[in-house]
């Protein structure tokens, strides 16, 4: 027997998801007492779910698809044209294949081993400088290894361009007005570039190593044996490169729980492995994507309530990182609860649910984990510095929330013990 969904009622509640940011479907599906709920978005239906088991539905592909999902203006901002988030099936595998096929061993090593280079010559550069605003410095430093890491290290003056325009992907991708048409000239400015250079490879202008990113893209096959057009490896190589710099919003939140919770440091201190616990608390307990979307597959029921075809529904990713039937206690910040985490897919879903290579999980968490590992060490043991009185509060309504000051540093040293 099939029951009547709970429902937000009003005309179209577009307006009050921008208002309200990472809260909009925790707050409703507080005040309906339900995990499932109807509301209306963009002037159509949707269904918006929270929590472990909803997010086990959402990632099943016979029920759900992405295809034509996401709205223009995130396709057009954050994801790009054809992007592997937009994709089911065969087409999706195919695509996820090619991404994981640089997430080796040796790939990552070799990227971490670029981000310490450049922590390096960052505390260098800092040192000489009466003070930094850490956010901004911290999205350079991750440009220039992501540019590394692909295989094309980019000049020095060219450096800012490229990081504003990697950057605007994310940080525009909720805007409206003038600053969500700059994110989609950054993306096209930021697609043209790359895709002269995946041109110029394949013309033999251009000969990247073998092991390289943009060589491996360069050449990557379809389903069908096929090279992908230039326009799709643009995108997807895009996909490598956005993401590392978006790890600065998690980077800037570590220091900020360093600072709002000066007891972690002595802990990270002493034990060894307590880093991996910290940087999976603050991937928790911080905004960061609030949801992902999805239109229903076919006709189903769940829980008693009927999907119909076509539907839009958002899965809440903050909501349910902060869902108190799986989290005791979830707005403390607490990274020994990971200590007995038991690993679930679909209970932590910061970057997304379920697999990694059939699912449609954020193909590079194991580098965010890493980079935010590495970055952790250097703002716990490797550097000194202060934060002078600033406005470190941040907005649950901004996506992507940044503390407003976007953390001020002064006096940065190298630590004496290193």
């Amino acid at each position: 027997m099939e029951n009547q969904m709970p429902k937000d009622e009003g005309i179209d509640h577009s307006i009050a998801l921008l208002k309200e940011g990472y809260h909009f479907i925790l707050n409703r599906s507080e005040k309906l007492s339900s995990n499932v709920f109807e509301t209306r978005l963009l002037g159509r239906k949707a269904i918006c779910m929270i929590g472990e088991e909803a997010a086990q539905i959402f990632y099943d592909p016979q029920k759900f698809q992405r295809k034509d999902a996401a709205p223009n203006r995130v396709v057009q901002t954050l994801f790009g044209k054809n992007a592997v988030q937009t994709l089911d099936d065969e087409e999706h595998q195919n695509r996820k294949k090619m991404l994981m096929s640089v997430m080796t061993e040796e790939h990552l090593n070799h990227l971490l081993e670029l981000t310490e280079m450049q922590w390096e010559q960052s505390i260098v550069k800092w040192s000489k400088m009466k003070s930094i605003v850490f956010y901004e410095e911290v999205k350079e430093l991750l440009c220039n290894v992501a540019f590394k890491w692909i295989g094309y290290p980019i000049h020095e003056n060219d450096v800012k361009k490229m990081t504003k325009e990697l950057a605007s992907m994310f940080e525009t991708a909720a805007a409206i007005g003038p600053n969500h048409w700059a994110g989609r000239t950054y993306r096209n400015q930021a697609e043209k570039m790359i895709q002269q250079l995946i041109q110029d490879t394949r013309d033999g202008k251009i000969k990247f190593p073998q092991n390289t990113v943009l060589h491996q893209f360069a050449f990557y096959k379809d389903t069908k044996g096929n090279l992908l057009d230039i326009e799709t490896v643009a995108v997807e190589v895009i996909n490598m490169l956005r993401p590392i710099v978006a790890i600065s919003i998690y980077i800037n939140f570590s220091l900020l729980a360093l600072h709002e919770f000066p007891e972690e440091k002595e802990k990270l201190q002493s034990f060894n492995d307590y880093s991996k616990l910290f940087v999976q608390e603050v991937r928790r307990f911080y905004p960061f994507f609030p949801f992902v979307v999805a239109k229903v597959k076919s006709d189903f029921v769940w829980n008693s309530y009927e999907f119909k075809k076509g539907t839009l529904t958002l899965l809440d990713l903050y909501g349910t990182n902060h869902d108190p039937v799986k989290w005791e206690d979830p707005h403390k910040f607490n990274p020994e609860r990971f200590a007995h985490w038991p690993g679930s897919p679909f209970g932590f879903i910061p970057q997304g649910g379920g697999d990694y290579y059939l699912g449609h999980r954020c193909a590079g968490e194991q580098i965010t984990l890493d980079v935010m590992k590495v970055s952790l060490d250097y703002l716990v043991n490797r550097m000194e510095f202060t934060l002078p009185e600033q406005d470190l509060s941040f907005e649950i309504d901004d996506i992507p929330s940044i503390p407003k000051s976007k953390i001020i540093l002064e006096h940065i040293v190298r630590s004496r013990s290193h």
